[in-house]
């Protein structure tokens, strides 16, 4: 029914040139990046990005040396219209799963689509089955 993508997470020092680094490793190895996010917490780097391709991307990140965490994330459309995210959301809320993250990936004919994570991913993909997104 629905689609997940792989998001990894790397985390890193804090450097100039971190992410043009992380997306030449990935870009030689032909994986493409779906979606990209970074935010510095001190002198660390977390990247959060999202790939197909997680286990080439993963093993080519860490024999760079980079540290690499994985998850599975939700894809899933909602309509680009006021009060569509909070019935969305609240279903989530109502079944006590827990959003670890979200991500807006793309905006196109009056849809936003968004890459999820959540607490319990199988129990939340039947729960939004029909906000998913269908396989590519």
């Amino acid at each position: 029914m629905g689609d997940f993508i792989k998001q990894i997470t790397v985390v890193a020092e804090d450097k100039v040139g971190l992410i043009a680094d992380i997306s030449y490793i990935l870009g030689k190895a032909r994986i493409n990046i779906d979606s990209l996010s970074a935010e510095v917490q001190g002198n660390k780097c977390f990247i959060d990005i999202s790939v197909k391709d997680e286990a080439k991307a993963v093993l080519l990140l860490t024999s760079n040396g980079y540290q690499v965490l994985k998850a599975d994330m939700l894809v899933v459309k909602i309509k680009d219209e006021p009060a569509q995210m909070a019935q969305f959301t609240s279903r989530l809320a109502k079944e006590k799963i827990s959003t670890l993250s979200m991500h807006l990936i793309a905006k196109e004919g009056g849809y936003d689509t968004y890459a999820l994570q959540v607490n319990h991913a199988a129990k939340a993909k039947r729960v939004l089955a029909s906000y998913m997104k269908k396989a590519q």
